[in-house]
């Protein structure tokens, strides 16, 4: 089966040293879904490590845009790194390689003037508030972890680099693709500019997985499945949705904007381009358990 799969920024950790560790645990997922003949197109997100790469550089004038370049470099060379490594442990013969890669946006995407995108590492009201005012920079509440600066999260219209995923996808390579999201470009006067933004890996991995024609968007984050009232004495875990019911449960605001709701759109954005197709939001943990369908949430058309 082909697969892409997204993993979210938040599951690699919060410096160098703690996302070296939680590669392998990436990588041990991925080499499990090789080991069953699929093949995989990643996608990882890179919320927190934009972020930090952002802070490191404030007063330096390096653009966002450069700042997500950066860190599509070297969250894909530790995933590159930990996934081949694994390979070579359980003796599998499969090359690896990361794909720096554009997105392109609409410059007049409405996102740009609504910023929602939580990026950087949780803060407490004052140190939001200081960084606010000091810089400028919008900030929201993140489901109850504390405060984020949120950017433009506009969607992707197209992948600049899909002729190249495409070619080493059907030649049988892992790739690793629009880390974080991409970096995103539009078209201007004929000519690809950056712009200061950050497009959810979601919608990108789901972008991908149409241009690529994959059988499967497989999400993977830190919960088991989709859950209504989530944090709540009536939790519900949901094991299948279709796209009425996705309708039907994001009016009634079950999934958080800075959590479940862009992966569940992100599902419904894909299915709904693609009806025979499936998406499943399932635990990092049990990635090969859910495109067996024995885990997670299935998402499907009707």
């Amino acid at each position: 089966m082909k697969i892409v799969v997204a993993i979210g920024g938040n599951a690699l950790g919060n410096n160098v040293e703690n996302q070296k560790q939680n590669v392998k645990i990436t990588a041990k997922s991925i080499a499990n879904l090789v080991e069953s003949g699929h093949q995989i197109v990643l996608v990882h997100g890179n919320g927190p490590q934009v972020g930090m790469i952002n802070k490191a550089f404030e007063g330096n004038g390096m653009p966002f845009p450069e700042c997500g370049a950066m860190s599509q470099g070297y969250i894909g060379f530790h995933l590159q790194n930990a996934i081949k490594n694994e390979f070579l442990y359980r003796g599998i013969q499969k090359e690896v390689t990361t794909i720096l890669t554009q997105i392109k946006v609409d410059k007049n995407d409405p996102a740009f003037s609504n910023p929602t995108k939580p990026i950087g590492s949780f803060l407490s009201f004052d140190e939001a508030q200081e960084m606010k005012n000091k810089n400028g920079y919008d900030f929201v509440e993140d489901s109850g972890r504390g405060f984020r600066r949120v950017i433009a999260s506009p969607k992707p219209v197209d992948v600049i680099e899909k002729k190249i995923i495409k070619e080493l996808f059907e030649s049988d390579k892992l790739i690793i693709a629009a880390g974080g999201g991409g970096i995103p470009v539009i078209l201007e006067d004929n000519e690809l500019k950056g712009v200061d933004a950050v497009i959810d890996k979601d919608y990108a991995a789901a972008k991908i997985a149409e241009l690529v024609e994959t059988d499967l968007l497989l999400i993977l984050t830190a919960v088991n499945c989709v859950k209504l009232h989530f944090g709540t004495k009536e939790e519900t875990n949901i094991k299948s949705l279709n796209l009425s019911e996705i309708e039907k449960y994001t009016q009634e605001n079950h999934f958080k904007v800075g959590s479940m709701k862009p992966k569940v759109e992100a599902c419904r954005t894909f299915i709904k381009n693609n009806k025979t197709k499936l998406a499943i939001i399932a635990s990092l943990h049990e990635a090969d358990s859910a495109v067996k369908k024995k885990s997670g949430t299935i998402i499907k058309y009707l």
